[in-house]
């Protein structure tokens, strides 16, 4: 297998042949080759893309290198406390779901899976605030940095949002696009240059060399959470109002989840990603809409905002069309 192809002769947000170097292509195939029996549960649907990469943005990725666990753990660890006579939520699927429903937790963390990414920095620096997870990340003091820098396709390209202050708009006109992406290239062409010089000819320690990079550079890491921190992970970054480069990440990991515990994913996806919140005003507007009475946001005792939330949330947003929360996979492609 090729190594991957340097990024200022590649056009932009064009996917690379293997997002894996040739040794890790090589190391997967052996590991793949390698039977291995155990009396450990396994799940075939994730045994079947365990150690793959699944390909993310344009030459990141994602892929299972380890898990513990099935929907069968999170009944077993649920019956430990509510007993094998409990009968309203006796059988597999309707006890998860009744777990997922009333929050109960702590079964779903006697799952955990390991996954080894491969992403821009920036992406890393907003993914590393959820800190319930065990992360090792590829060290640049130890080693030097691929020349791999991420590259948005040009409808990922947009203005500032005029209305959200951390967040796109408008995708931008195709030659403001196109200029974005010669300074993108250019940069990373530079500093990578400068990065290789400073350490070859003037013999600088590769822990001050890396600061000249940008953020778009690729890092690695091995990222291992249990299955609750990591559904809440799902719910934020898998979310529409979320930056569409982490997203894209959880995305693909949303599919091995699905993979991995079908009947946990099902209960998360109908309660937490396509269900809502109420506040007790927000249920009192509801309890008040039923009864017919005509309420508003004046009489509500909601603020403006609270009142436009409420309203998208139960699809009555006639002004902006906002709906319910849909199920995953279904989110708007931002």
């Amino acid at each position: 297998m090729q190594a991957i192809q340097k990024i200022q002769d590649e056009p932009a947000g064009e996917h690379v042949t293997d997002p894996l170097t040739a040794d890790q292509r090589a190391e997967i195939e052996e590991i793949r080759a390698t039977g291995r029996e155990t009396l450990r549960p396994t799940v075939p649907a994730l045994e079947e893309i365990l150690y793959q990469p699944l390909t993310v943005l344009d030459r990141g990725f994602v892929r299972v290198v380890d898990y513990m666990g099935d929907d069968g753990a999170i009944v077993q660890a649920a019956r430990v406390s509510y007993g094998r006579g409990t009968k309203k939520v006796r059988e597999d699927r309707g006890l998860i779901r009744y777990l997922m429903r009333h929050r109960h937790t702590t079964p779903f963390e006697m799952c955990e899976i390991k996954y080894h990414v491969k992403l821009p920095v920036f992406v890393a620096r907003q993914w590393i605030r959820h800190r319930t997870a065990n992360v090792n990340e590829y060290s640049a003091r130890y080693s030097i940095l691929e020349d791999e820098f991420y590259m948005p396709a040009p409808e990922h390209l947009a203005r500032q949002s005029k209305s959200n202050r951390q967040g796109r708009g408008d995708v931008l006109a195709l030659a403001d696009a196109q200029r974005v992406l010669d300074l993108l290239r250019a940069d990373a062409a530079r500093s990578y240059a400068n990065y290789q010089e400073m350490m070859q000819a003037h013999d600088l320690a590769r822990e001050l060399a890396r600061m000249n990079l940008t953020l778009n550079v690729f890092t690695q890491w091995y990222w291992k959470i249990d299955l609750h921190n990591l559904l809440h992970f799902l719910s934020l970054r898998g979310d529409a109002h979320a930056q569409y480069e982490i997203r894209a990440y959880a995305d693909a990991m949303a599919e091995t989840v699905k993979r991995w515990v079908p009947n946990a994913f099902e209960a998360f996806d109908d309660y937490v990603v396509g269900g809502g919140h109420l506040s007790r005003a927000g249920l009192a507007v509801v309890r008040r809409m039923i009864a017919g009475e005509d309420v508003t946001q004046e009489n509500s005792g909601m603020s403006p905002r609270e009142w436009r939330e409420l309203q998208a949330l139960l699809d009555l947003d006639q002004e902006t069309g906002a709906g319910p929360a849909p199920a995953w996979g279904q989110q708007p492609a931002g």
